[in-house]
């Protein structure tokens, strides 16, 4: 089972100059591993319990190892967003290209098969949702170490009033030196494993302690995949962009793909996974674009928790008419609304004559308990892309909490 942990290039994940030189957890890594595992004191005593804690106990597991043995346990599902991704943006896929070993959760074994996947230079390319990446794991062995169990031995040797503890001149009583501790408690996993099955209240803290590590959570910003970008400029682009476009049946299309990258931009992170003219009802309906909820804070969140609104699916329709929005449109998204997929939508258009008489529509569908829309007009986009552009896109918050107020005055 542990030979099939290849190093996952297809992502390209990771550091290297030219061709990937990465080792992956095969061959004979895979016995390594495997004669780790099966005399750890953690994992034979149920201490280790996931497989991020491999990097507080187990050595020669590190991050870059959890990312490659995770990558390979989930290639399958990553082939299936990549192939997603790919008809979102219209990139071309070869065909019958083999998927590489993918985990099979029924089975319980390796598999592969012949997939549908976008080929560079005869190697196949597999997306990974930017929403997952992180520069650093959440658990990190040196940093548990230095900053919580040496912290708990300065500590614990200061109050047993210990060999150690220094004493100065006015009879004042300090802990022991970090650089003292490590001589006489030295680095190893294995004491780290030891440690953390006599003192699990410290593990405990680590890992409640998730949120407060540098990188560890929370989804990368634009600069992080462009050290360049200036999301200012870029929003000032796109303001421009909109009404370049034609209103009319001619420049649906066109306008349905420039909105899907404008929700993004603007909703990032608290809406992701855009799947275009997504089917529903057995094919029979379809909804323009659905993103998935991820919020944890802010409006979308709220929506979902403080205002109990089904919403783990955001469904957004729209509209590129040179008319003004009526019933049939709203209804049209308020049926696509159900408890599973959720009740809050957005509905996309260019312009009204009457901005209060269409929220009162809106308003008419909330109230009617058919679910909740929110619109958004040429108007509004641009006015949420000049918040960005004017560097204050936290105010796109509050507008949106204002618009969603009109529906349940």
């Amino acid at each position: 089972m542990l030979n099939g942990l290849s190093e996952p290039n297809e992502t390209c994940l990771g550091l290297s100059r030219g061709v990937p030189a990465g080792r992956g957890v095969g061959g004979r890594q895979a016995f390594d591993l495997y004669e780790s595992l099966s005399t750890s004191q953690a994992a034979r005593t149920g201490l280790l319990e996931e497989l991020a804690e491999c990097d507080l106990f187990i050595p020669g597991i590190g991050s870059d190892k959890i990312s490659d043995i995770t990558t390979n346990i989930i290639r399958g599902p990553l082939i299936e967003y990549t192939q997603r991704q790919c008809a979102l943006h219209g990139i071309a896929l070869e065909a019958e290209f083999p998927s590489g070993r993918y985990w099979d959760m029924d089975a319980g074994e390796w598999r592969h098969k012949y997939v549908e996947i976008p080929v560079v230079g005869h190697r196949r390319l597999i997306l990974v949702p930017k929403y997952t990446v992180r520069r650093k794991m959440a658990l990190d062995s040196q940093e548990f170490y230095s900053h919580h169990i040496l912290n708990f031995i300065q500590q614990d040797e200061l109050d047993r009033r210990s060999p150690l503890v220094r004493v100065l001149k006015s009879g004042e009583r300090r802990p022991p030196s970090k650089t003292a501790l490590r001589e006489r408690f030295p680095f190893s996993k294995e004491f780290v494993a030891r440690f953390s099955a006599a003192n699990p209240d410290v593990l405990k803290s680590y890992k409640r302690l998730y949120a407060e590590i540098e990188g560890a959570e929370g989804t990368l910003n634009h600069k992080d995949f462009d050290h360049d970008f200036d999301e200012s400029v870029f929003a000032r682009a796109l303001a421009s962009e909109l009404p370049s476009i034609t209103p009319g049946s001619a420049n649906a299309n066109r306008y349905h793909i420039f909105i899907i990258g404008v929700l993004e931009f603007l909703f990032w992170p608290n809406l992701i996974y855009p799947r275009k003219e997504h089917e529903v009802h057995e094919g029979r309906k379809r909804i323009d674009i659905v993103y998935t909820n991820a919020a944890q804070s802010g409006f979308f969140w709220r929506a979902h928790t403080a205002h109990n609104i089904a919403s783990s699916m955001i469904m957004v329709e729209c509209k590129n008419y040179s008319k003004d929005l009526e019933n049939p449109e709203l209804d049209q998204l308020s049926g696509r609304f159900s408890v599973n997929r959720g009740r809050l939508g957005i509905m996309l258009y260019r312009n009204v004559d009457d901005y209060g008489r269409l929220c009162a529509r809106c308003r008419d569908t909330a109230q009617d308990g058919r679910g909740y829309i929110i619109a958004l007009g040429d108007a509004q986009v641009i006015e949420f892309l000049d918040l960005i552009a004017e560097r204050s896109r936290s105010a796109i918050d509050s507008r949106l909490q204002e618009i969603f107020q009109l529906l349940i005055s």
